[in-house]
Order: structure tokens, then C-alpha cells, then sequence
């Protein structure tokens, strides 16, 4: 099959042409028709996540496609089935996924980064009976890919973690893929996004996705103080959907009292361990919650959001490339300037 591949963290990806994958007892092997490109694979081909540990290796963890191959120990699926799958899947046998905790499973399968990923024409995954979803009547390849960890993420991060009551100021700092999805959910959910950004092209497709307000970072002193002063008092909830030390510090002190930052966007280098103002999470009793993907039990409600027309996945994307143009496509993520989000048709 052809796949992406990259043979040393940081040097040039390059499209090859290697073995198909065989599924796993408990797997199953999808043909790709759909993949994301995204940030996070970027940071693995970086070196910045650990569960990738052995080169050379495949990224890819946003896929949608057709179930090919299943291994022997799997009940629920016999080929031929369109489907999608979390980017995080739990094993379902021990104590955290009896919880539904599926996706901080302490043996956490992530396609892209425990294994070799979806930026190739077939990916095995595991743990197929616990995590693999079917497609909705209707929803493309390309739909369901673009669900993928950012929208999936996001709407945990806000449905979830952020929990906002209708007519609640949610601030998301940074509008990337993550960003404008975590708009649209909670402009979704009867929330009111404010929207915060360094370039004026994500601010006005999050004014489409149903952010009330805007902030451009790059020309406002005080962004907290900012938000403060919009919500009359600050923000019920605000997401770091960036990961940084600017964002994190913004997104603490733009709350309310007793509000909610939830921590979406990886902080990693210099912005890694950032600076907690401890003194005003005790003293307004602010809340610090992390988000990590979605439970496969999870999508339901997000799917139902998607299939009412609440969410519009597509809105979000604003390019389709081929596989071929994907080594390229990767390495430009550390520098890129676009808005929302490519999807690479594979088959």
C-alpha cells in the first residue's frame, strides 16, 4: 500500500510504498477514504509525543473508511461496514473504561501515535468491539473525518468539561480547527462564544460558527481584561484550544468567579508547564480541567448535532488534498496560515 512515512523526527516525510497492515485479534483493518491533517501529528513527527516509539512510522489519527479485514476475536463487525473511530480507544476491560472512560484508558490505542497511523490507503486499529463507530445514514467519509479529534474534542471540551447552561460566555482562545469547532458547539448548545485569535481570517469564519464577540490577541493589550469587561465580570467558561503560556494565562484570568478553564491544546517546549495564579483558583474557587478526545459512547449526541444541522463539519474545511500532496502538507503545519481545516481524500 502506499503511506506517509517519516524515517527520523523532523526529517522529510515522504510518500512509500509498504506492507498492508493485518488486523489484531481483537482489530480490524479500514480501508482510508478520509483522513485529517492535523497539528497533533505534526508534534509527533516532531518528537514531542511519546507513545510514538520506534521509527519509521506512519501519522494519521482523523480517518473515516470501510472495514476490509477483522480479526478473529472481534463480535460486532464482518467487513464491508463504513465507519469512524476516536482517535483515543480504550481497551474496555479494565477499571477506567467499566467507567466510560474509555478514552484516558491506561492501554490506550491511538492510531498515528501507538501504532502507525491513517495517512495511508489501509490502517489496522484495535480494540475494534469498544470503540468503532457506523457511519449515520448519510454522512460522508469526508464528514466523519473532519469529526476526527477536533470537533470530537471540542465537543467534549465545551459539551462536557466546559458544561455551559444556555446564554453562558465561553471564551475560546485560539481558532484553529479545534478553536472554530469548540464556537460551534457552543453556539450550538445555546452558549455565547467569544472568540480570540492573532489573525483577523479565523475570527471571521468564527463570527460565521456563531461567536458573538471577537478579540484579535495582536491588537488588544489586555485580552483578559478584555473578556472581563465584555461579560460584565468575565467568562463562564473559556477553553485553551492553542497551547500556550499567553493562552493559558489569558484563559485563568478571563474567568468569572467560580469559573471553568478547560486545558484543550497541548503545551509542550517552552510553553510546557506554565505558571499557575494558584492564588486566584482558591480564592474565586476556579475550576482547571483537562480534555482529552471523545468516548466512542459518546458520539451519539454529536452525531445527532451533525444530522439536525446544529454542526456543520464541513464548514470547517477548506481544502481537500490527495495523498501525495501529504508529506508536504504536514511538515507546513509549523508555520500555517490558513483557516479550518484539510482533509486528505485517500481512496
Amino acid at each position: 500500500m502506499q503511506a506517509v512515512l517519516y524515517h527520523a523526527f523532523g526529517a522529510p516525510p515522504e510518500l512509500a510504498t509498504v506492507a498492508d497492515p493485518t488486523p489484531h485479534d481483537d482489530g480490524v483493518v479500514i480501508r482510508v477514504e478520509a483522513t485529517g491533517l492535523c497539528r497533533s501529528d505534526w508534534h509527533g513527527w516532531q518528537g514531542h509525543d511519546p507513545d510514538i516509539r520506534s521509527l519509521p512510522h506512519v501519522p494519521g489519527h482523523e480517518l473515516a473508511g470501510v472495514v476490509v479485514a477483522v480479526g478473529r476475536d472481534v463480535t460486532k463487525w464482518r467487513g464491508g461496514e463504513r465507519v469512524t473511530i476516536p482517535f483515543v480507544g480504550g481497551c474496555g476491560h479494565c477499571s477506567t473504561c467499566e467507567r466510560g472512560d474509555q478514552h484516558v484508558c491506561p492501554q490506550q490505542f491511538q492510531p498515528g501515535f501507538s501504532a502507525w497511523g491513517s495517512y495511508a490507503e489501509l490502517v489496522a486499529v484495535r480494540y475494534a468491539d469498544e470503540n468503532l463507530l457506523s457511519l449515520p445514514e448519510g454522512m460522508t467519509s469526508v464528514t466523519a473525518a473532519s469529526l476526527g479529534c477536533r470537533l470530537a474534542t471540542a465537543y467534549r471540551a465545551v459539551a462536557i468539561q466546559a458544561a455551559p447552561q444556555p446564554g453562558d460566555w465561553v471564551a475560546v482562545h485560539g481558532c484553529g480547527g479545534v478553536g472554530l469547532s469548540a464556537v460551534m458547539t457552543a453556539a450550538a448548545l445555546g452558549a455565547r462564544p467569544i472568540a480570540i485569535d492573532i489573525r483577523p481570517e479565523p475570527l471571521e469564519l468564527a463570527k460565521a460558527f456563531g461567536a458573538v464577540a471577537t478579540i484579535n490577541a495582536s491588537e488588544t493589550p489586555d485580552v483578559a481584561a478584555a473578556i472581563v469587561d465584555l461579560t460584565h465580570g468575565g467568562a463562564d467558561a473559556s477553553l485553551d484550544a492553542l497551547g500556550s503560556r499567553a493562552t493559558f494565562a489569558n484563559s485563568l484570568a478571563c474567568l468569572r468567579r467560580r469559573g471553568r478553564h478547560v486545558q484543550v491544546g497541548l503545551l509542550v517546549g517552552d510553553d510546557a508547564d506554565p505558571r499557575v495564579a494558584m492564588g486566584r483558583v482558591l480564592g474565586w474557587e476556579l475550576e482547571i480541567v483537562g480534555s482529552h478526545g471523545l468516548q466512542a459512547h459518546r458520539y451519539p449526541a454529536l452525531f445527532e448535532l451533525v444530522s439536525n444541522g446544529r454542526i456543520d463539519p464541513l464548514r470547517l474545511v477548506d481544502r481537500t488534498i490527495t495523498l501525495a500532496e501529504a508529506p508536504a502538507a504536514l511538515a507546513a503545519l509549523g508555520d500555517y496560515r490558513g483557516a479550518g481545516m484539510t482533509i486528505i481524500a485517500v481512496n
